[in-house]
């Protein structure tokens, strides 16, 4: 008599993520749709710096072009940083929980970081020149978020994935985000040289630390 064994098949659920997907890019058509002109300045910026001089009133912070891609920017870093996680065997890329405890963490540290800049900024009277200073900030990183969100579709749904592609990714982002804060502070040099202590100050205390406690961290819970 024969016996047979049933083993359970696992299937994984990939649904969510193509919701999110489906969401990330019906947000960067719908923000297209109304500001044509500005979206299409954006998608220049790495070519032209029209779009930062055209919009560098610190009001744009609050433009409702900023806030929608700010959303793409945040769902396109929080599937990288899984993506990565996944690829260097700490987790599953289709756990759907812990991309909520991802994008949950990269929106309260975006937020509560904004949020102590502008205490600080007020304190020493930098006010203005904080909020272009972000603005410009905030501008080059989702465009770094809407480059990588095609990358991150290829790497979810291609099964096995090279570490070196990870890797080389983050290169190039901190090679945009360093060349980034270059061309800010050329910007903004004369003022910057104003006020060089509180900025030295800001750049230790918001800028060098709390990614470096995150990296400890990081290193320190996978030992």
């Amino acid at each position: 008599m024969t016996e047979y064994l049933l083993h359970p098949r696992i299937t994984e659920n990939k649904d969510w993520a193509t919701a999110l997907f489906i969401l990330a890019f019906a947000i960067i058509a719908i923000t297209k749709s109304f500001n044509e002109n500005r979206f299409g300045d954006f998608i220049n910026l790495i070519f032209s710096d029209k779009y930062s001089k055209v919009y560098r009133d610190s009001s744009q912070l609050k433009s409702s072009f900023t806030i929608s891609l700010f959303f793409v920017q945040v769902i396109s870093f929080a599937f990288f940083i899984q993506i990565s996680l996944n690829i260097f065997g700490y987790a599953s890329k289709t756990d759907w929980l812990l991309y909520i405890q991802i994008i949950t963490f990269l929106i309260f540290f975006i937020l509560s970081k904004f949020l102590v800049e502008k205490i600080i900024a007020t304190t020493f009277n930098i006010e203005e020149f904080m909020e272009q200073f972000n603005l410009q900030k905030i501008t080059y990183r989702t465009y770094i978020g809407i480059i990588i969100l095609p990358i991150n579709i290829i790497l979810f749904y291609h099964n096995t994935v090279s570490q070196h592609i990870p890797i080389t990714i983050i290169a190039i982002i901190l090679g945009l985000s360093i060349l980034t804060y270059a061309l800010s502070i050329k910007k903004y040099q004369n003022v910057i040289f104003s006020k060089l202590f509180y900025f030295i100050l800001y750049l230790c205390t918001l800028e060098i630390a709390p990614y470096f406690f995150m990296y400890y961290l990081f290193i320190k819970g996978s030992a």
